[in-house]
């Protein structure tokens, strides 16, 4: 046989002209892929950078290979041509009465070469054919692809790039944002076009806000970046709400020179159904569920058994991502290609349909978590609605927005009082919501008498009794009228509390018995553990301990009966805080451990708060004032993060005071500051992990463990396993490839986000969290 014709080359792998910025994740993995695989294909969305990631690859492996060519199919519109255009890149010729596949093939047969094909999107068909045939033909081919979906050929690896990482408030990079990836890359292009460009305080955030803004898209950020030519960086900030029409470029492929057509490319290979079901989950915020699209989206042409299949094929096409949250599959569209879809949903009159549909969706939620909150799926409810956090104000504004949906939106906040505002100590959001309601509904009186106790509940968490006790009285008085028993006792026993929290116990009792009697009447056993709680802490104030005990056993058992833990949790507090101030300070400080335990299912930061507090004054009494110093501030910050002051009663008040004198005399002002102000920066859970030294999670419930996110942001748990093996930050900084400062950044964050004053104490925590999963 004779040999194809060609022309003499070892590839056609283009020069780099802009500096290459992160990926080195990705890299190795599909560095690591190619090693055991012939096809490995990188999907991603359009401007995400998989030709530069392609490109990048194929340079660092050329050596491996005889010849690397790279086959831009990005202009190519016929499939037919497809064989013809990758023979022309590498150099052959016809050959009449020869298929040209066939050609290919015994070009590539006797050589270890590697074939990047860049842009298959639009011709995935033709694409997964010739792959597929060249690989059967040519058994030492390697083929590297880039689309925006899988070619489906076996024997295929595929590695999804997502946009790079932009800095979020809790890690490393909102500190040290030029060591996130998306702000390095806007750093690096912002200085191509003005050279003295730099990041430092007065351009920090207005940079974090344009990366997070544009979704850490790598073309959207260098588009943006380019128009610091004209633009001051505030400028660049304020236009991106028209970001579409606003970031263009004139050095770059025709689909990538306006972001807009950079999105359109994508659209336009949509199938009808696909770009259907695509617009309308632009009305989702944040990130949804399978259930969710299948009620607001399964309408009309499109029926809610077709939504699995079309949305599978939009993660497929990299429009829409796939995402674990706490057990749960979720999904999320990226901002920017958010509105894009908006902009395509139909009328008007069309878009108000599907949000009345989103509403009903997310309204039917909150009500079936609050009747079942009250049991043991509790905790799933709780988890469900934080994860919805976003889905949820988008229907209460379309309530407050749409013309007769106030009093429907009056519903749904009311119904979110236990398992949303109350258990994620969302306490101002509710009142604001409820308040802003309250105004567009005047009737009728047994709605509003529920709204108004809900607001009362929610002031009263703040301590704003004076702003709660009007609209409890308020409340009190409609459901009276409207004859609502049920609110009657709720707005009562809510009355009791706010007096009880103003000091006065004696006027908080009777108030609290009413309320229990007429939750009795109600059958409300929610309503009957909540007011006996309150009352029995009135009880403690009042000298009547041995009725106060009582009553809190009566609560712990109504809670292990049906199988909830939020209201045992408020129980453990209050009972804790009581018996503290009558010296029982052991008994005191175990039962806030409990409490604490519970409380890593919830984020509940009034009781976090309190049994914080009471335990740095049990470490005070135990002589450890470092640390009693540091969980004070720890305290102060959970509390504050939520406007409430973390003291219930005048009596934690005083104990406060003592503590902290007592701190201020042992440690001196520099040291207490140092400690009390390490203690502030302490998220929720490392303030959890400080106040429980960190005792061992394998003694939670398992449902408890499986539900306790690591407040470690990946890099930091990656560097923590390198801690775990015993390695220095110098092998760290090596293993890692990053700078032996940089580690050492993340060390001390570390250290920080836990409240651990050494290394040891972070390989310990890491191999309790590992025995633990």
């Amino acid at each position: 046989m004779r040999s194809p014709v060609f022309t003499q080359q070892v590839g056609n792998l283009p020069a780099e002209v802009t500096s290459f910025v992160g990926r080195r994740h990705e890299m190795a993995a599909v560095q690591k892929l190619m090693s055991t695989s012939r096809l490995v294909t990188l999907t991603g969305m359009g401007g995400v950078g998989k030709t530069r990631l392609a490109q990048r690859v194929a340079s660092e492996r050329h050596r491996a290979f005889d010849a690397v060519w790279l086959v831009d199919l990005a202009d190519l519109t016929d499939p037919s041509l497809m064989t013809q255009t990758v023979a022309a890149v590498v150099g052959l010729r016809e050959r009449p009465a020869c298929s040209p596949i066939a050609v290919l093939g015994e070009f590539f047969a006797p050589q270890h070469a590697l074939l990047v094909m860049d842009n298959c999107e639009h011709l995935i068909d033709s694409c997964a054919v010739l792959t597929y045939e060249l690989l059967r033909a040519a058994p030492k081919l390697q083929i590297l692809a880039t689309s925006r979906q899988s070619l489906g050929v076996p024997g295929e690896s595929t590695v999804t790039l997502l946009p790079l990482p932009v800095p979020d408030q809790d890690s490393p990079e909102a500190e040290r944002p030029e060591q996130c990836e998306a702000v390095d890359l806007f750093a690096q292009r912002a200085a191509a076009v003005l050279p003295e460009f730099v990041i430092d305080e007065h351009s920090h955030d207005s940079v974090v806000r344009i990366c997070r803004l544009l979704d850490g898209i790598p073309l959207a950020i260098e588009l943006a970046a380019v128009r610091l030519r004209s633009f001051a960086l505030g400028d660049i900030v304020r236009q991106l709400d028209d970001r579409f029409r606003w970031l263009t470029g004139a050095v770059a492929p025709p689909r990538q020179r306006t972001l807009r057509t950079l999105v359109d490319w994508s659209y336009r290979l949509l199938t009808p159904g696909e770009r259907t079901l695509w617009e309308r989950m632009s009305l989702f915020s944040g990130h949804f569920d399978l259930d969710a699209v299948e009620f607001v989206c399964g309408y009309g042409d499109i029926e809610p058994r077709d939504v699995a299949n079309l949305l599978d094929g939009l993660i497929d096409k990299s429009l829409l991502l796939r995402e674990d949250h706490a057990g749960h599959v979720r999904y999320r569209m990226l901002e920017t290609l958010r509105q894009f879809c908006h902009d395509k949903l139909g009328r008007p009159d069309e878009q108000r349909m599907f949000l009345r549909r989103h509403r009903d969706w997310y309204g039917h939620l909150a009500e079936q978590a609050a009747a079942d909150w009250f049991g043991p799926e509790q905790a799933a409810w709780f988890t469900r609605l934080r994860l919805e956090h976003p889905n949820i104000r988008t229907a209460l504004d379309f309530c407050l927005r749409e013309p007769g949906a106030a009093e429907i939106g009056l519903r749904m906040a009311i119904a979110l009082q236990q398992p949303f505002w109350l258990a994620h100590s969302f306490y101002d959001e509710g009142r604001q919501w409820l308040a802003r309601l309250l105004r567009a509904v005047a009737e009728p009186a047994a709605l509003r008498a529920q709204g108004l106790y809900v607001n009362g509940w929610l002031a009263t968490m703040q301590r704003d009794i004076s702003a709660a006790l009007p609209m409890l009285e308020e409340s009190r008085i409609l459901a009276e009228q409207s004859g609502d028993r049920d609110c009657l006792a709720y707005a009562t026993g809510l009355s009791g509390m706010a007096v009880l929290y103003e000091g006065h116990p004696e006027k908080a009792a009777p108030l609290l018995r009413d309320a229990i009697e007429g939750h009795a009447a109600c059958g409300d056993q929610y309503g009957i553990t909540m007011a006996s709680i309150v009352l029995a802490s009135a009880l403690y104030e009042l000298g009547d301990a041995g009725r106060a005990d009582a009553l809190t056993e009566e609560c712990l058992a109504r809670s292990e009966d049906h199988g909830e833990s939020w209201c045992r949790v408020w129980a453990l507090t209050w009972l804790a805080m009581d018996i503290w101030t009558r010296g029982q300070t052991a008994r005191a400080a175990s039962l806030a451990r409990e409490s604490l335990q519970r409380s890593r299912s919830y984020h509940d930061r009034s009781t976090i708060a309190l049994n914080v507090e009471l335990l740095a004054w049990s470490a005070t009494v135990d002589g450890d004032c470092e640390r009693g110093a540091r969980l004070l501030g720890a305290a102060a910050n959970v509390a504050g993060a939520v406007d409430v002051s973390g003291l219930l009663m005048k009596s934690h008040v005083q104990q406060h005071d003592r503590c902290r004198s007592t701190l201020l005399s042992s440690l001196g002002d520099t040291v207490f500051t140092r400690a009390y102000e390490r203690g502030r920066r302490l998220t929720p859970q490392a303030a959890i992990n400080d106040a429980l030294c960190e005792q061992d999670r394998t003694t939670l419930p398992e449902s408890e463990r499986e539900q306790t996110p690591s407040p470690l942001t990946r890099r930091e748990s990656e560097v923590a396993e390198l801690i775990a093996r015993g390695m220095s930050n110098k092998e760290i900084a090596a293993t890692l490839v990053i700078a032996q400062r940089t580690a050492e950044g993340h060390i001390e964050h570390i250290l920080t986000k836990l409240g651990f004053d050494s290394r040891v104490q972070i390989a310990a925590w890491f191999s309790t969290q590992k025995t633990a999963e």
